[in-house]
Protein backbone atom coordinates (compact mmCIF):
# COMPACT_ATOMS: atom_id res chain seq x y z
CA UNK A 1 0.00 0.00 0.00
CA UNK A 2 1.22 3.62 -0.96
CA UNK A 3 -0.72 6.64 0.03
CA UNK A 4 -0.55 10.48 -0.33
CA UNK A 5 -1.13 12.85 2.45
CA UNK A 6 -1.81 16.65 0.53
CA UNK A 7 -1.33 19.02 3.18
CA UNK A 8 -3.15 22.32 2.56
CA UNK A 9 -4.48 24.41 5.91
CA UNK A 10 -3.40 21.65 8.27
CA UNK A 11 0.48 22.66 8.57
CA UNK A 12 0.89 19.97 11.03
CA UNK A 13 1.81 16.21 11.79
CA UNK A 14 0.21 16.10 15.32
CA UNK A 15 -3.75 15.75 15.82
CA UNK A 16 -3.51 15.93 11.75
CA UNK A 17 -6.39 13.58 10.54
CA UNK A 18 -5.76 12.67 7.22
CA UNK A 19 -1.97 12.41 8.17
CA UNK A 20 -2.69 9.55 10.89
CA UNK A 21 -4.74 7.44 8.93
CA UNK A 22 -2.80 7.34 5.87
CA UNK A 23 0.15 6.50 8.18
CA UNK A 24 -2.01 4.16 9.77
CA UNK A 25 -3.20 2.56 6.54
CA UNK A 26 0.57 2.34 5.38
CA UNK A 27 1.86 1.03 9.06
CA UNK A 28 -0.99 -1.95 8.87
CA UNK A 29 0.19 -2.89 5.43
CA UNK A 30 2.09 -5.91 4.94
CA UNK A 31 3.57 -5.18 1.63
CA UNK A 32 7.32 -4.72 1.26
CA UNK A 33 7.00 -1.54 -0.85
CA UNK A 34 4.85 -0.10 0.99
CA UNK A 35 5.13 3.97 1.54
CA UNK A 36 3.79 7.36 2.09
CA UNK A 37 4.80 10.85 0.37
CA UNK A 38 3.12 13.83 1.62
CA UNK A 39 2.38 17.14 -0.80
CA UNK A 40 1.73 20.63 -0.21
CA UNK A 41 0.65 22.67 -3.45
CA UNK A 42 1.71 26.09 -3.71
CA UNK A 43 -0.88 28.19 -5.56
CA UNK A 44 0.60 31.71 -6.64
CA UNK A 45 -2.77 32.55 -9.01
CA UNK A 46 -5.31 31.55 -6.28
CA UNK A 47 -3.53 33.15 -3.24
CA UNK A 48 -3.68 36.63 -5.47
CA UNK A 49 -7.21 35.96 -6.27
CA UNK A 50 -7.72 34.92 -2.96
CA UNK A 51 -5.77 38.18 -1.40
CA UNK A 52 -3.98 36.38 0.36
CA UNK A 53 -1.74 39.07 2.36
CA UNK A 54 2.27 38.88 1.78
CA UNK A 55 2.72 38.17 5.47
CA UNK A 56 0.27 35.28 5.24
CA UNK A 57 2.18 33.34 2.30
CA UNK A 58 5.99 34.26 4.25
CA UNK A 59 4.22 32.59 7.46
CA UNK A 60 3.16 29.33 4.95
CA UNK A 61 6.33 28.68 3.28
CA UNK A 62 8.57 29.53 6.76
CA UNK A 63 6.21 26.65 8.56
CA UNK A 64 6.98 24.18 5.46
CA UNK A 65 9.93 24.27 6.48
CA UNK A 66 9.86 23.46 9.71
CA UNK A 67 6.92 20.70 8.95
CA UNK A 68 9.68 19.20 6.51
CA UNK A 69 11.81 18.66 9.40
CA UNK A 70 9.59 17.27 11.43
CA UNK A 71 7.90 15.32 8.19
CA UNK A 72 11.75 13.77 7.72
CA UNK A 73 11.55 12.35 11.69
CA UNK A 74 8.55 10.46 11.23
CA UNK A 75 10.47 9.16 7.88
CA UNK A 76 8.29 11.19 5.30
CA UNK A 77 9.69 13.19 2.51
CA UNK A 78 7.36 17.15 2.08
CA UNK A 79 6.96 17.46 -1.62
CA UNK A 80 6.21 21.04 -2.44
CA UNK A 81 4.88 21.89 -5.75
CA UNK A 82 3.71 25.04 -7.88
CA UNK A 83 0.94 25.33 -9.89
CA UNK A 84 -0.92 28.29 -10.60
CA UNK A 85 -4.21 27.29 -9.41
CA UNK A 86 -6.79 25.16 -8.14
CA UNK A 87 -7.74 24.00 -11.41
CA UNK A 88 -4.59 21.76 -11.94
CA UNK A 89 -4.25 20.28 -8.73
CA UNK A 90 -5.99 17.25 -10.20
CA UNK A 91 -3.41 16.89 -13.31
CA UNK A 92 -0.67 17.35 -10.67
CA UNK A 93 -1.71 14.35 -8.07
CA UNK A 94 -2.42 12.25 -10.75
CA UNK A 95 0.79 12.12 -11.75
CA UNK A 96 2.56 12.25 -8.69
CA UNK A 97 0.13 8.95 -8.40
CA UNK A 98 1.23 7.07 -11.34
CA UNK A 99 4.89 7.93 -10.70
CA UNK A 100 4.89 6.53 -6.97
CA UNK A 101 2.30 3.97 -7.82
CA UNK A 102 -0.14 5.90 -4.79
CA UNK A 103 -3.07 3.87 -4.42
CA UNK A 104 -5.17 6.41 -2.70
CA UNK A 105 -4.91 9.65 -1.41
CA UNK A 106 -5.84 11.16 1.56
CA UNK A 107 -6.51 15.02 2.65
CA UNK A 108 -8.61 17.33 5.69
CA UNK A 109 -11.39 18.93 4.12
CA UNK A 110 -11.76 22.41 3.38
CA UNK A 111 -15.28 24.54 3.25
CA UNK A 112 -14.97 27.42 1.14
CA UNK A 113 -16.27 27.11 -2.67
CA UNK A 114 -13.60 27.03 -4.45
CA UNK A 115 -11.87 24.83 -2.06
CA UNK A 116 -15.03 22.42 -2.56
CA UNK A 117 -14.91 22.64 -6.33
CA UNK A 118 -10.98 21.83 -6.23
CA UNK A 119 -11.44 19.10 -4.38
CA UNK A 120 -13.94 17.72 -6.45
CA UNK A 121 -12.01 18.17 -9.65
CA UNK A 122 -9.11 16.04 -8.09
CA UNK A 123 -11.47 13.47 -6.84
CA UNK A 124 -13.07 12.98 -10.29
CA UNK A 125 -9.39 13.01 -11.96
CA UNK A 126 -8.34 10.09 -9.70
CA UNK A 127 -11.43 8.21 -10.24
CA UNK A 128 -10.13 7.53 -13.64
CA UNK A 129 -7.32 5.97 -12.40
CA UNK A 130 -9.60 4.14 -9.41
CA UNK A 131 -7.39 5.96 -6.80
CA UNK A 132 -9.77 6.41 -4.02
CA UNK A 133 -9.95 10.44 -2.16
CA UNK A 134 -10.19 10.33 1.25
CA UNK A 135 -11.13 13.33 2.89
CA UNK A 136 -11.86 13.94 6.70
CA UNK A 137 -13.13 16.24 8.79
CA UNK A 138 -10.49 17.85 10.86
CA UNK A 139 -10.90 21.76 10.92
CA UNK A 140 -13.76 21.90 13.62
CA UNK A 141 -14.48 19.33 16.11
CA UNK A 142 -18.07 19.19 14.70
CA UNK A 143 -18.49 18.84 10.86
CA UNK A 144 -20.53 20.43 8.72
CA UNK A 145 -23.99 19.07 10.00
CA UNK A 146 -22.69 17.47 12.91
CA UNK A 147 -24.32 20.49 14.64
CA UNK A 148 -28.25 20.58 13.51
CA UNK A 149 -31.54 22.23 15.27
CA UNK A 150 -33.97 20.40 15.97
CA UNK A 151 -35.85 20.62 12.64
CA UNK A 152 -32.65 19.50 10.74
CA UNK A 153 -30.81 22.74 10.02
CA UNK A 154 -28.10 24.80 10.43
CA UNK A 155 -27.98 27.62 13.03
CA UNK A 156 -28.65 30.41 12.35
CA UNK A 157 -28.16 32.23 15.87
CA UNK A 158 -24.46 31.69 17.35
CA UNK A 159 -25.82 31.00 20.92
CA UNK A 160 -27.90 28.12 20.52
CA UNK A 161 -25.17 27.15 18.64
CA UNK A 162 -22.27 27.35 21.12
CA UNK A 163 -25.41 25.39 23.55
CA UNK A 164 -26.15 22.67 21.05
CA UNK A 165 -22.01 22.66 20.79
CA UNK A 166 -21.74 22.15 24.47
CA UNK A 167 -24.40 19.68 24.79
CA UNK A 168 -22.87 17.74 22.08
CA UNK A 169 -19.54 17.73 23.41
CA UNK A 170 -17.64 15.29 24.93
CA UNK A 171 -14.31 16.08 26.98
CA UNK A 172 -13.67 12.45 27.34
CA UNK A 173 -14.03 11.73 23.56
CA UNK A 174 -11.31 14.82 22.90
CA UNK A 175 -8.26 12.66 21.37
CA UNK A 176 -5.46 14.43 20.36
CA UNK A 177 -3.28 12.37 18.34
CA UNK A 178 0.66 12.03 18.29
CA UNK A 179 1.72 9.75 15.20
CA UNK A 180 4.61 7.29 15.74
CA UNK A 181 7.29 7.06 12.90
CA UNK A 182 7.12 4.46 10.38
CA UNK A 183 9.38 1.98 10.69
CA UNK A 184 9.36 1.19 6.81
CA UNK A 185 8.58 4.22 3.92
CA UNK A 186 10.00 2.76 0.58
CA UNK A 187 9.40 5.92 -0.70
CA UNK A 188 11.51 7.97 2.53
CA UNK A 189 15.29 8.50 1.76
CA UNK A 190 17.40 9.14 4.58
CA UNK A 191 19.64 11.12 2.66
CA UNK A 192 17.26 13.40 0.70
CA UNK A 193 17.49 16.92 2.00
CA UNK A 194 14.39 19.11 2.03
CA UNK A 195 14.67 22.37 -0.34
CA UNK A 196 12.16 24.90 -1.36
CA UNK A 197 11.15 25.25 -5.13
CA UNK A 198 13.30 28.42 -6.66
CA UNK A 199 9.46 29.72 -7.32
CA UNK A 200 8.16 29.67 -3.79
CA UNK A 201 11.28 31.23 -2.16
CA UNK A 202 10.29 34.64 -3.79
CA UNK A 203 7.28 34.39 -0.96
CA UNK A 204 9.69 33.87 1.93
CA UNK A 205 11.65 37.23 0.98
CA UNK A 206 8.24 38.72 1.85
CA UNK A 207 8.41 42.73 2.72
CA UNK A 208 7.15 43.83 6.49
CA UNK A 209 6.89 40.83 8.03
CA UNK A 210 8.79 40.41 11.51
CA UNK A 211 9.44 36.98 11.68
CA UNK A 212 10.03 37.07 15.55
CA UNK A 213 6.67 37.69 16.27
CA UNK A 214 5.60 34.84 14.90
CA UNK A 215 8.00 31.29 15.28
CA UNK A 216 7.11 28.23 13.41
CA UNK A 217 8.45 25.44 15.13
CA UNK A 218 5.99 23.16 16.83
CA UNK A 219 7.58 23.64 20.52
CA UNK A 220 7.41 27.12 19.97
CA UNK A 221 3.77 27.34 19.23
CA UNK A 222 2.77 24.21 21.95
CA UNK A 223 4.87 26.75 24.47
CA UNK A 224 2.64 29.57 23.34
CA UNK A 225 -0.71 27.49 23.85
CA UNK A 226 0.37 26.65 27.01
CA UNK A 227 1.73 29.53 28.31
CA UNK A 228 -1.50 31.45 27.43
CA UNK A 229 -4.01 28.41 29.00
CA UNK A 230 -2.09 28.84 32.27
CA UNK A 231 -1.50 32.48 32.32
CA UNK A 232 -3.85 34.66 30.52
CA UNK A 233 -6.58 32.63 30.23
CA UNK A 234 -8.04 32.96 33.57
CA UNK A 235 -8.08 36.61 32.97
CA UNK A 236 -9.57 36.32 29.41
CA UNK A 237 -12.75 37.86 29.69
CA UNK A 238 -11.59 41.11 31.24
CA UNK A 239 -8.19 41.64 29.43
CA UNK A 240 -9.71 40.79 25.68
CA UNK A 241 -10.72 44.08 25.37
CA UNK A 242 -7.83 46.18 26.47
CA UNK A 243 -5.40 46.49 23.39
CA UNK A 244 -2.96 47.91 25.57
CA UNK A 245 -2.47 44.71 27.49
CA UNK A 246 -0.70 41.49 25.96
CA UNK A 247 -4.36 39.42 27.23
CA UNK A 248 -4.97 37.53 24.11
CA UNK A 249 -3.56 34.13 23.02
CA UNK A 250 -2.43 35.55 19.65
CA UNK A 251 -2.40 32.23 18.32
CA UNK A 252 -4.97 32.81 15.30
CA UNK A 253 -2.38 32.59 12.52
CA UNK A 254 -1.78 29.49 13.45
CA UNK A 255 -5.29 28.18 13.72
CA UNK A 256 -5.99 29.65 10.34
CA UNK A 257 -3.30 27.58 8.52
CA UNK A 258 -3.61 24.69 11.14
CA UNK A 259 -0.46 24.97 12.31
CA UNK A 260 -2.64 24.02 15.82
CA UNK A 261 -5.58 22.60 15.76
CA UNK A 262 -9.27 23.49 17.34
CA UNK A 263 -8.81 20.25 19.21
CA UNK A 264 -5.34 20.48 20.79
CA UNK A 265 -6.45 24.49 22.15
CA UNK A 266 -9.14 22.87 23.87
CA UNK A 267 -7.41 19.95 25.02
CA UNK A 268 -5.03 22.18 26.88
CA UNK A 269 -8.08 24.50 28.11
CA UNK A 270 -9.85 21.85 29.93
CA UNK A 271 -6.57 19.92 30.89
CA UNK A 272 -8.53 17.08 31.74
CA UNK A 273 -11.70 19.14 33.14
CA UNK A 274 -15.42 19.62 31.83
CA UNK A 275 -16.35 22.88 30.28
CA UNK A 276 -18.60 23.66 32.67
CA UNK A 277 -15.38 23.18 35.24
CA UNK A 278 -13.96 26.17 33.76
CA UNK A 279 -13.93 29.69 35.36
CA UNK A 280 -14.92 32.72 33.09
CA UNK A 281 -12.09 33.73 31.39
CA UNK A 282 -11.68 30.42 30.19
CA UNK A 283 -15.08 29.61 29.38
CA UNK A 284 -14.57 33.11 27.16
CA UNK A 285 -12.19 31.54 25.23
CA UNK A 286 -13.99 28.75 24.49
CA UNK A 287 -16.62 30.56 23.27
CA UNK A 288 -14.50 32.57 20.61
CA UNK A 289 -13.45 28.79 20.02
CA UNK A 290 -16.72 28.22 19.01
CA UNK A 291 -17.01 31.21 17.31
CA UNK A 292 -14.80 29.87 14.83
CA UNK A 293 -16.31 27.14 14.12
CA UNK A 294 -19.82 28.55 13.86
CA UNK A 295 -18.49 30.88 11.37
CA UNK A 296 -17.06 27.56 9.28
CA UNK A 297 -19.98 25.61 9.72
CA UNK A 298 -21.73 29.14 7.87
CA UNK A 299 -19.86 29.13 4.99
CA UNK A 300 -20.59 25.60 4.05
CA UNK A 301 -24.30 25.89 4.59
CA UNK A 302 -24.23 29.27 2.72
CA UNK A 303 -21.80 29.45 0.08
CA UNK A 304 -22.92 33.02 -1.32
CA UNK A 305 -21.19 33.97 1.60
CA UNK A 306 -17.47 33.21 -0.49
CA UNK A 307 -19.38 35.08 -3.28
CA UNK A 308 -19.49 38.50 -1.56
CA UNK A 309 -23.03 38.20 -0.79
CA UNK A 310 -24.85 39.75 2.11
CA UNK A 311 -26.42 37.08 4.26
CA UNK A 312 -29.47 39.16 5.34
CA UNK A 313 -31.49 39.66 1.67
CA UNK A 314 -32.73 42.92 3.01
CA UNK A 315 -28.79 44.29 2.72
CA UNK A 316 -28.86 43.67 -1.06
CA UNK A 317 -30.78 47.18 -1.01
CA UNK A 318 -28.16 49.67 0.97
CA UNK A 319 -27.24 51.91 -1.11
CA UNK A 320 -23.81 52.66 0.61
CA UNK A 321 -23.56 57.08 0.57
CA UNK A 322 -19.78 57.02 1.53
CA UNK A 323 -16.84 59.28 -0.29
CA UNK A 324 -14.58 56.38 -1.46
CA UNK A 325 -11.55 58.58 -1.08
CA UNK A 326 -12.09 58.30 2.66
CA UNK A 327 -11.24 54.45 2.17
CA UNK A 328 -7.13 55.76 1.51
CA UNK A 329 -8.00 57.34 4.43
CA UNK A 330 -9.02 54.44 6.63
CA UNK A 331 -6.10 52.03 5.07
CA UNK A 332 -3.73 54.40 6.03
CA UNK A 333 -4.39 55.52 9.66
CA UNK A 334 -5.71 58.93 8.90
CA UNK A 335 -9.41 59.61 9.94
CA UNK A 336 -8.77 61.99 12.46
CA UNK A 337 -10.26 59.01 15.30
CA UNK A 338 -6.92 57.89 16.97
CA UNK A 339 -8.08 54.36 18.05
CA UNK A 340 -9.57 53.54 14.35
CA UNK A 341 -6.20 55.33 13.21
CA UNK A 342 -4.04 53.71 15.93
CA UNK A 343 -5.80 50.21 14.94
CA UNK A 344 -5.17 50.48 11.68
CA UNK A 345 -1.77 51.24 11.94
CA UNK A 346 -0.86 48.39 14.20
CA UNK A 347 -2.15 46.08 10.89
CA UNK A 348 -0.51 47.92 8.22
CA UNK A 349 2.33 47.18 10.58
CA UNK A 350 2.38 44.01 12.07
CA UNK A 351 -0.52 42.10 10.12
CA UNK A 352 -2.47 41.98 13.14
CA UNK A 353 -5.09 43.83 14.91
CA UNK A 354 -6.81 43.64 18.06
CA UNK A 355 -9.81 41.56 18.10
CA UNK A 356 -11.61 44.41 19.68
CA UNK A 357 -10.27 47.27 17.43
CA UNK A 358 -11.25 44.40 14.67
CA UNK A 359 -14.74 45.93 15.35
CA UNK A 360 -14.40 48.80 15.99
CA UNK A 361 -12.70 50.11 12.83
CA UNK A 362 -15.27 47.66 11.44
CA UNK A 363 -17.94 49.49 12.23
CA UNK A 364 -16.49 53.33 11.35
CA UNK A 365 -16.33 51.80 7.80
CA UNK A 366 -19.40 51.10 7.24
CA UNK A 367 -21.46 53.40 10.11
CA UNK A 368 -19.47 56.52 9.80
CA UNK A 369 -17.55 56.51 6.36
CA UNK A 370 -21.02 54.52 4.81
CA UNK A 371 -18.48 52.85 2.71
CA UNK A 372 -19.30 48.89 1.42
CA UNK A 373 -17.90 46.77 4.40
CA UNK A 374 -16.30 44.21 1.48
CA UNK A 375 -13.75 46.90 0.99
CA UNK A 376 -12.41 46.52 4.60
CA UNK A 377 -13.06 42.71 4.51
CA UNK A 378 -10.43 42.77 1.11
CA UNK A 379 -7.99 45.21 2.91
CA UNK A 380 -7.92 43.34 5.68
CA UNK A 381 -7.23 39.82 3.90
CA UNK A 382 -4.57 41.58 1.84
CA UNK A 383 -2.88 42.91 5.32
CA UNK A 384 -3.67 40.13 7.66
CA UNK A 385 -1.00 37.22 9.25
CA UNK A 386 -4.14 35.38 10.58
CA UNK A 387 -6.51 35.81 6.95
CA UNK A 388 -9.05 33.35 7.50
CA UNK A 389 -12.07 33.65 4.84
CA UNK A 390 -14.65 32.57 7.17
CA UNK A 391 -13.55 34.25 10.54
CA UNK A 392 -12.76 37.69 8.25
CA UNK A 393 -16.28 37.31 6.64
CA UNK A 394 -17.89 36.85 9.64
CA UNK A 395 -16.51 39.40 11.84
CA UNK A 396 -17.47 42.42 8.99
CA UNK A 397 -20.82 41.43 8.49
CA UNK A 398 -21.42 41.32 11.85
CA UNK A 399 -19.99 44.69 12.09
CA UNK A 400 -21.86 45.99 9.26
CA UNK A 401 -24.86 44.60 10.47
CA UNK A 402 -25.50 42.35 7.42
CA UNK A 403 -24.70 39.00 8.27
CA UNK A 404 -26.18 36.59 10.45
CA UNK A 405 -26.63 36.87 14.25
CA UNK A 406 -24.67 40.56 13.33
CA UNK A 407 -25.49 43.56 15.95
CA UNK A 408 -28.44 45.56 14.78
CA UNK A 409 -27.83 47.74 12.52
CA UNK A 410 -29.12 51.01 14.35
CA UNK A 411 -26.24 49.66 17.13
CA UNK A 412 -23.45 52.04 15.64
CA UNK A 413 -20.08 52.45 17.72
CA UNK A 414 -19.00 55.65 18.76
CA UNK A 415 -14.96 55.66 17.93
CA UNK A 416 -14.15 57.88 20.65
CA UNK A 417 -16.07 56.52 23.71
CA UNK A 418 -15.30 52.93 22.39
CA UNK A 419 -11.52 54.10 22.87
CA UNK A 420 -12.30 55.78 25.94
CA UNK A 421 -13.48 52.53 27.27
CA UNK A 422 -10.74 49.93 25.51
CA UNK A 423 -7.89 52.38 25.78
CA UNK A 424 -8.83 54.92 28.88
CA UNK A 425 -5.46 56.48 29.52
CA UNK A 426 -4.50 56.15 25.53
CA UNK A 427 -1.53 53.84 26.40
CA UNK A 428 -1.90 52.15 22.95
CA UNK A 429 -3.03 55.47 20.51
CA UNK A 430 0.33 56.64 21.80
CA UNK A 431 2.12 53.74 21.07
CA UNK A 432 0.96 53.80 17.71
CA UNK A 433 0.21 57.27 17.09
CA UNK A 434 3.38 58.81 18.65
CA UNK A 435 2.55 62.88 17.34
CA UNK A 436 -0.17 62.23 20.04
CA UNK A 437 1.90 61.83 23.17
CA UNK A 438 1.53 65.01 24.69
CA UNK A 439 -2.23 65.71 24.67
CA UNK A 440 -3.79 64.99 27.85
CA UNK A 441 -5.83 61.47 28.77
CA UNK A 442 -9.10 63.66 29.02
CA UNK A 443 -8.79 64.26 25.28
CA UNK A 444 -6.93 61.66 23.51
CA UNK A 445 -9.70 60.06 21.98
CA UNK A 446 -10.78 63.68 21.10
CA UNK A 447 -7.49 65.58 20.29
CA UNK A 448 -9.69 68.15 18.03
CA UNK A 449 -11.25 69.69 21.16
CA UNK A 450 -7.91 70.27 23.31
CA UNK A 451 -6.80 73.89 22.73
CA UNK A 452 -3.49 73.14 21.43
CA UNK A 453 -4.59 70.77 18.43
CA UNK A 454 -3.02 73.01 15.89
CA UNK A 455 0.32 72.24 16.66
CA UNK A 456 0.07 68.49 16.28
CA UNK A 457 0.90 66.71 13.68
CA UNK A 458 -2.47 65.09 12.84
CA UNK A 459 -5.64 65.49 11.12
CA UNK A 460 -9.22 67.14 12.21
CA UNK A 461 -12.14 64.24 11.45
CA UNK A 462 -12.70 63.18 8.24
CA UNK A 463 -16.22 62.97 9.00
CA UNK A 464 -18.60 64.21 11.86
CA UNK A 465 -19.80 60.58 14.14
CA UNK A 466 -23.02 62.26 15.44
CA UNK A 467 -23.91 63.47 11.44
CA UNK A 468 -22.98 59.93 10.19
CA UNK A 469 -24.67 58.19 12.41
CA UNK A 470 -27.90 59.70 11.50
CA UNK A 471 -27.09 59.44 7.81
CA UNK A 472 -26.15 55.83 8.96
CA UNK A 473 -29.51 54.89 10.44
CA UNK A 474 -31.04 56.70 6.99
CA UNK A 475 -29.48 54.47 4.78
CA UNK A 476 -30.25 51.20 6.39
CA UNK A 477 -34.13 52.25 7.40
CA UNK A 478 -34.30 52.64 3.71
CA UNK A 479 -33.22 49.49 2.11
CA UNK A 480 -35.15 47.50 5.25
CA UNK A 481 -38.19 49.30 3.66
CA UNK A 482 -37.10 48.29 -0.08
CA UNK A 483 -37.48 44.84 1.02
CA UNK A 484 -40.86 45.45 1.78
Amino acid sequence: MRTLVWFRRDLRTIDNTALIRAMDKVASSEAPDKGLIALFTVTPKQWQEHGVSERRQQLVVRRLEALSTELAQLRIHLRIEVVDSYQECGALISELCTRFAIEQVFANADYEVNELRRDALVKCSLERSDIPFSLYSDKCVFAPGGILTKQGRHFKVFTPFKNSWLQRFDAARLVVRKPVALTLNALFYAEHTFELPREVKKFKAATNVNSDCWPVDTPALLGALRLFSLQKANFYHDNRDVPSVNGTSQLSPYLALGMLSVRQCIARLLNGRNPEQLNLGEQTWLAELIWREFYQHLIYFQPKLCKGANFLVWCDHIRWQGDIAHLIHWQQGTTGYPIVDAAMKQLNQTGWMHNRLRMIVASFLSKDLLLDWRYGERYFMNQLVDGDFAANNGGWQWSASTGCDAQPYFRVFNPVTQGQKCDPQGEFVRHWLPELSSVPDKYIHCPWLWDEFASLDYPFPIVDHKTQRVRALQMYKEAKNNEC
